[in-house]
C-alpha cells in the first residue's frame, strides 16, 4: 500500500493541485487505515465490510466529524487506485458517513477584536508586525495559510486589493480596508525593511525576526497571546477572525454571495453556516417585512 499512497500524494500535487496542507492531511488519515489493514489483505482484496469494520474501530476514540473525513481519505485513495486500474472497484462507494452535528464557529464582537488590537504593544518590531497580522486577517477573512503565503508582489493596494491563493491553489482576489493597508505598509517601511531576508522570503509579506516565513504555530501562539492578555474568555484561533469577518458582513447586510466570493468557498453550502449565527438578524427581518408581524398591523 506504501508504493500507492506514494503516487497518490504526487497525483494530488502535480495533477489535482491540492494544497500541501491537504495532502498532509490526507496522508496522515490513509496512514491510520494502512496502519488497521496491516499486511493480510491486498488492495484488491478489501472489500466494503473491511471498511465498515474500520470505521466502527475509530468511532471509540474520533468524533464523527474526523471519522468522515478519514473515510473521504480512504475514498479519494481508491478512486485513483481505480483511475490507475489497480483495482477494480472503490468499496467505500456504498458506505454511509458518519452521522455528525454541525457545529456553529465561535465568533468574536467588533469590541473583541479592538480589545486584541488594543493589548499590542506598538512599540516592538513585533508588535507592529501583529497589529498587520490581526487587521490583514480580519480585514480579508484570510485562513492562515494563505496570510503566511501572501506575498508582496499579489499587494495591489493601491487599487484596493490583494491576491489570495486558497485550497487547491485557487486564487481569488480580495478587497482590503484602509486600516489594513496603512498597517502592512508601516510594517513594511519600519520593520520588514530592516530584516536581512532569507532568500526563498524575498516575496513573503510578513515574516519572523530571522527574515523567514512565519510558521502556522507561530500564528496561531500570536493570536493565543492576545487573547489572553485582552482578557477574552472564548477558545480563539485564527480561523475565529476569519469567522468573525464573514458575520460581521452578513450582519452589516453582505449577501451570501458576496460572502462566499471573499471566503473562497467553493459551494454556497459552506458560507450558509453564517446564516445561523446571525439569528436575532433573522428575526429582526421577519418582524419589520412579514405580512402579519404586528409592526405591520
Amino acid at each position: 500500500m506504501e508504493k500507492y499512497i506514494e503516487q497518490f500524494k504526487y497525483y494530488l500535487k502535480l495533477e489535482r493541485g491540492v494544497s500541501e496542507n491537504t495532502i498532509i492531511n490526507y496522508l496522515y488519515d490513509l496512514e491510520k487505515f494502512e496502519q488497521f489493514i496491516g499486511s493480510e489483505l491486498t488492495l484488491n482484496e478489501i472489500q466494503d465490510q473491511h471498511i465498515r469494520v474500520f470505521i466502527h474501530f475509530i468511532s471509540d476514540f474520533l468524533v464523527p466529524t474526523s471519522q468522515a473525513r478519514i473515510l473521504a481519505s480512504v475514498n479519494h485513495f481508491f478512486s485513483f487506485l481505480v483511475l490507475q486500474n489497480v483495482v477494480e472497484n472503490n468499496p467505500v462507494t456504498f458506505i454511509e458517513l458518519p452521522k455528525q452535528t454541525r457545529k456553529l464557529p465561535v465568533v468574536l464582537s467588533v469590541k473583541e477584536i479592538d480589545l486584541m488590537l488594543e493589548v499590542i504593544n506598538l512599540k516592538t518590531p513585533e508588535g507592529i508586525r501583529n497589529d498587520a497580522i490581526i487587521e490583514t486577517i480580519y480585514s480579508c477573512g484570510l485562513r492562515v495559510s494563505e496570510l503566511i503565503d501572501l506575498k508582496l508582489s499579489e499587494l495591489y493596494l493601491e487599487e484596493g486589493f490583494i491576491r489570495v491563493f486558497g485550497k487547491g491553489s485557487k486564487q481569488r482576489f480580495v478587497p482590503i480596508s484602509d486600516s489594513a493597508i496603512k498597517k502592512i505598509m508601516l510594517y513594511k517601511d519600519s520593520v520588514r525593511s530592516g530584516l536581512k531576508i532569507k532568500t526563498d522570503s524575498e516575496d513573503i509579506l510578513f515574516l519572523n525576526r530571522r527574515g523567514g516565513k512565519l510558521t502556522r504555530a507561530m500564528i496561531f501562539t500570536i493570536i493565543k497571546n492576545l487573547v489572553s492578555l485582552s482578557g477574552i474568555k472564548k477558545n480563539v484561533s485564527p480561523h475565529t477572525l476569519r469567522h468573525s469577518f464573514a458575520t460581521h458582513l452578513l450582519e452589516n447586510g453582505a449577501d451570501l454571495r458576496s460572502i462566499q466570493a471573499m471566503l473562497g468557498h467553493e459551494s454556497i453550502t459552506t458560507t450558509e453556516i453564517y446564516m445561523h449565527l446571525d439569528r436575532n438578524k433573522l428575526k429582526d427581518e421577519v418582524e419589520k417585512y412579514h405580512p402579519w408581524s404586528k409592526n405591520n398591523l
